[in-house]
């Protein structure tokens, strides 16, 4: 009888142990339930050993230890282990501020995962706000935001806005668009959908829980100007059969409906006209005139040129871009605003910068003309100085030197372990 009431505890000890590692590792992922169950499950052995022997013999080191007391032992060490790696595992965020109920706002990003739209959530999100990402991810990558993801301000969901979206927001800054010429081009039906569909659905959301909606336009919106610099009030000189007016167009009547919502429906709207931006986390394939640069630059490949390089562009560093976009979101002031560098280049000029900066053997060659590039691009922001207070501070060679370094690492990575993510820029907010 004492032999088979031994045998029948080892088995319940050895069920209690096999139990606790199960619901482990239903939890594995949770380290606040670990520890709880961690805990009852030592608890619940202790209980049992204290209720059927000496305690301090059924946890001692002593060479006399039952095979179901040894198997205790072995599962808590088992468990100590995973609390330890599980430790070591944990995510760490960014510090992000403290806001209370009254000032945090739920603001949506559409086109969060592109390469504007994550530096405009990484912005927001240090700031204190919840944060609500949309992307389709046609152009957008989930690893520009993936060191938010797990974050309770923090959330993502898979959606194209030609679909209708129903959540509760304070504010949506609208950026959802393919931006390059490579990107638009490739698939123009798309691109007007996403940028009329897909703005009338935001416009929608925001008349629905009265939120204000920024919409992220674009200096394509003036086309070849024959007005320089660019100020808001030109209308543009756009060829609305071209190659490029899947976007130029699509562009202008976005900002159509949003000034026709304003005014039938009372809804809050902000338009952001943006300039050349480039920084960080830029898609090395999208065809711009500085990732192209610094792509070719990097690898000792030719330089090229589309045309003979006299055509100018106005560059600004991204973060210059997101501080315009937010001091406009939360301005009072409604009529279309243009974000941009006043600081010109030429194309040439600007490709020997980017030789001179990167180094290596590459040569300037040019191109044929692409058909409707425009020949001159300066933004006049007259405008944003007075109601915004904004300006670019980031210089055009700080700026370059961030991106070339980032396309520099990017270039070195061989396995999907080795992770380039560019971490939020602390700077005042």
């Amino acid at each position: 009888m004492q032999e088979e009431d031994s045998m029948a505890r080892q088995r319940s000890l050895k069920d209690l142990s096999y139990v606790s590692y199960l619901v482990i590792r239903c939890f594995s992922h949770n380290f606040r339930r670990l520890l709880l169950v961690f805990a009852l499950s030592v608890l619940l052995m202790a209980g049992y050993a204290f209720t059927n022997g000496n305690f301090n013999k059924h946890f001692s080191a002593s060479p006399y230890d039952t095979e179901g007391e040894l198997q205790i032992k072995k599962t808590v060490e088992s468990l100590n282990q995973q609390i330890k790696e599980l430790e070591q595992s944990r995510k760490i965020f960014p510090d992000v501020k403290y806001l209370n109920y009254k000032d945090k706002k739920r603001i949506l990003v559409t086109g969060g995962a592109g390469f504007v739209g994550s530096h405009l959530v990484d912005t927001l999100m240090m700031q204190g706000h919840e944060v609500t990402v949309a992307d389709n991810f046609f152009t957008g990558r989930k690893r520009n935001i993936e060191h938010w993801i797990g974050h309770e301000n923090f959330e993502l969901l898979n959606h194209d806005l030609v679909n209708p979206l129903y959540i509760e927001v304070d504010q949506v800054y609208h950026l959802a668009s393919p931006a390059s010429p490579k990107n638009y081009m490739y698939n123009p039906i798309k691109t007007i959908k996403t940028n009329t569909i897909g703005t009338i659905n935001m416009l929608g959301l925001a008349k629905r829980v009265k939120a204000r909606l920024l919409l992220a336009s674009t200096s394509e919106v003036y086309g070849d100007p024959e007005v320089h610099p660019q100020n808001e009030e030109y209308w543009g000189h756009v060829n609305p059969i071209g190659p490029r007016a899947c976007y130029d167009e699509a562009k202008r009547v976005a900002e159509t409906m949003c000034y026709a919502y304003a005014k039938q429906e009372n809804i809050e709207v902000r338009v952001a006209r943006i300039f050349n931006t480039f920084g960080p986390r830029m898609h090395m394939n999208d065809g711009r005139v500085v990732s192209n640069f610094i792509l070719q630059a990097l690898q000792n490949e030719p330089i090229t040129i589309y045309g003979m390089g006299e055509q100018t562009r106005s560059f600004q560093y991204v973060t210059d871009l997101v501080d315009g976009l937010v001091a406009l979101m939360n301005s009072n002031f409604s009529q279309p605003v243009n974000i941009g560098n006043p600081e010109e280049h030429t194309i040439k000029e600007f490709a020997q910068l980017i030789k001179g900066l990167v180094g290596g053997s590459s040569e300037i060659v040019n191109r044929p003309a692409m058909q409707d590039d425009p020949q001159r691009r300066k933004p006049d922001i007259a405008r944003a100085k007075k109601y915004l207070n904004w300006e670019p501070r980031v210089s055009m060679m700080s700026g370059l030197n961030k991106t070339v370094e980032y396309f520099r690492q990017e270039l070195k990575r061989r396995y999907h372990s080795e992770r380039n993510i560019w971490s939020p820029e602390i700077r005042d907010l």
